[in-house]
């Protein structure tokens, strides 16, 4: 009589160490406080090898992730680092702010058991390891990088996370790349975007410092449509990638919105992570105060926007959303640390008008409860007003996180580049090439406000293309 083998058990996932709540929402230090070389090793242990690895079918850069954690789980770190330099130009960047649980871990065999394996935990981890070796050797695993190809270059517009991918490739493949950032400081949405408690300015600043160690050269101060022009580019750059994000903020359309203490999220955060705001005295750029404070929206912004506020010293702070937690579109972890650290949540509300003083300062918000309907064009519910339902929420800074559009700067000074009917860049979804020959273009200025890792995912396939032309 034949006997079943017994099913293999797997240990439950590896909680990740965090700064308490009450601790943390009074300063902006990291709030996963990332595993220990023990937990990352207990970790990997739970991955199954699996033959296919559908995880990563789920991974816009195609980390080859069994392989990174299979080096993970022999104590090799360094085999590890170089298993996902081969892909991912920022493993310290992703492992902390990609949505992995719908991505890499959504497709993970073990979340039919409700805990996949934590990747971007392991990713960081590895990444925050080994994070001090050159960008040479991360990329080819020897103490030099490619030779350089005489005279071949390549204009990045931009240094975000698309750009800085698209640049990696091609150093990593011996080509110069220039990158040139509007700003004054190189990173854009890491920088200006992503608070300090979830990306630490200083994770940014390393993997930078990485693709400098590359060859690649920044010039700051240098905005494309402006100062930089794609067509000057184009007579002194064998290719050009376009990764300007799309920084033209969404705004709610009410009365009001023009009162003093109204901010969309994008000026709101800049001011404290580009400014530096979270710092000050020190630092001498000082951020709107707010005691009372509303956000609009219930995506990954909205939560950043909530979360800076209370450090930044707001006695309440309330997330206005038309529908309910269920829809929310940002991560679960983070709409979870946000409640852990007392930001409030005012479901099934939408705002009205914004109510201000004789100085026209703002003072309250109107707002209008509502009842979900049947489902819309995105397939959840449609929130439909009750009426007679108005109520005043007190606030004096009301902070707008409904998304943004394509900033029209460059693309009004390249007038033959085409457009998609939404207003951005249209590409060959295979190369990222766009209606101009050798331009490349990625990111939220293609596809729209989208997550970090997707717009890598562009950069990369970018980088590839131009590296397959520049090589041929």
């Amino acid at each position: 009589m034949e006997t079943s083998k017994p099913k293999k058990t797997v240990a439950p996932r590896t909680p990740m160490p965090c700064q308490p709540a009450a601790v943390r929402r009074g300063n902006f230090k990291e709030v996963a406080l990332g595993y220990t070389r023990e937990m990352a090793l207990q970790e990997a242990a739970r991955c199954l090898q699996c033959k296919k690895p559908l995880c990563v079918t789920g991974c816009p850069v195609e980390v080859p992730i069994r392989d990174f954690i299979h080096q993970v789980a022999q104590n090799n770190m360094d085999a590890a680092y170089r298993i996902i330099k081969s892909t991912n130009s920022l493993p310290a960047v992703c492992g902390r702010v990609c949505p992995q649980e719908h991505q890499c871990e959504g497709k993970c065999v073990l979340k039919a058991k409700g805990q996949a394996v934590a990747i971007g935990r392991l990713e960081r981890f590895v990444a925050d390891t080994y994070i001090a070796t050159t960008a040479c050797e991360q990329v080819t695993g020897t103490n030099a990088c490619s030779l350089p190809l005489d005279g071949k270059k390549v204009a990045c517009i931009g240094s975000g996370p698309s750009s800085l991918t698209c640049a990696g490739v091609c150093a990593a493949a011996g080509i110069r790349v220039d990158v040139f950032e509007a700003l004054h400081e190189p990173g854009g949405v890491l920088i200006y975007g992503i608070p300090a408690f979830r990306l630490p300015k200083s994770v940014v600043a390393t993997e930078i410092d990485g693709l400098r160690q590359s060859g690649v050269e920044f010039h700051l101060n240098s905005v494309g449509g402006r100062t930089v022009d794609v067509a000057d580019l184009r007579k002194d750059y064998d290719a050009v990638f376009i990764g300007v994000g799309a920084g033209l903020p969404t705004f709610l359309g009410v009365p009001g919105e023009n009162l003093v203490g109204v901010f969309s999220a994008n000026e709101y955060l800049t001011r404290v992570n580009l400014g530096r705001a979270y710092d000050f005295p020190t630092q001498d750029t000082p951020a709107f105060p707010g005691k009372n404070v509303t956000v609009f929206g219930a995506g990954n912004v909205a939560m950043d926007a909530a979360r800076t506020a209370l450090r930044m010293g707001a006695e309440s702070v309330h997330i206005v959303y038309r529908r309910t937690k269920a829809e929310m579109p940002a991560r679960l972890e983070e709409v979870e640390h946000a409640e852990e650290e007392g930001v409030q949540f005012a479901m099934l509300s939408a705002p009205l008008r914004f109510n201000g003083n004789a100085e026209l300062h703002l003072t309250s918000v109107t707002l209008q409860k509502m009842e979900l309907g049947e489902p819309d064009a995105s397939g959840r519910r449609r929130p439909v007003p009750i009426a007679g339902s108005e109520y005043d929420m007190s606030t004096d800074l009301a902070i707008v996180a409904l998304g943004t559009r394509s900033n029209p700067i460059l693309l009004e000074a390249t007038p033959d580049l085409a457009q998609t009917q939404r207003g951005y860049i249209q590409v060959n979804e295979e190369t990222g090439e766009t209606s101009i020959p050798n331009v490349f273009a990625g990111g939220d200025i293609v596809t729209g406000a989208a997550t970090v890792i997707l717009a890598m995912g562009a950069g990369r396939r970018a980088g590839q293309e131009i590296v397959r032309r520049l090589r041929g």
